[in-house]
């Protein structure tokens, strides 16, 4: 399983209008080679580098597995947004206060659906995912301000 970007490369950074210095939207996000059997897929995105300790900024889960592209500024269809360190039920674009920070885009294919509402954050998708994943991939884009 893969998941890119036509946007940005993996480890290169993440053009300005997909952060908080430009129109804070998602990132068009490719998919491919999701396994056979998976019954859903999950999309974390944070920033391990933020200086608070490691900051969510999406957390969307029950993704179709039959989906191949999240477009830019957009949710797939039916899916759920989990809540990032905002509290928010949306995509927190890169916004370090110095530096540059690495944000992790990590793509889950599960073999059941999650049995959660929108009110779960990364810990509670976590949690529910342990010993169903069967497979994972990461994109990883960074972001630097001074």
């Amino acid at each position: 399983m893969k998941i890119t970007s036509p946007v940005f490369e993996n480890n290169k950074p993440i053009p300005k209008k997909y952060s908080c210095d430009g129109d804070n939207i998602n990132p068009s996000l490719e998919i491919f080679g999701v396994p056979k059997g998976a019954k859903s897929l999950v999309l974390i995105m944070d920033d391990p580098d933020a200086p608070i300790g490691t900051f969510i900024h999406w957390v969307i889960f029950n993704i179709n597995p039959l989906t191949s592209l999240i477009e830019e500024n957009s949710v797939p269809k039916n899916a759920i947004e989990g809540l990032n360190s905002a509290k928010k039920h949306s995509y927190l674009g890169p916004c370090p206060p110095s530096g540059i920070h690495h944000y992790y885009f990590k793509l889950y294919a599960l073999d059941m659906m999650l049995n959660l509402d929108s009110s779960s954050d990364k810990a509670d998708v976590e949690k529910s995912m342990e010993g169903h994943i069967l497979e994972a991939a990461n994109l990883i884009g960074t972001y630097e301000r001074w």
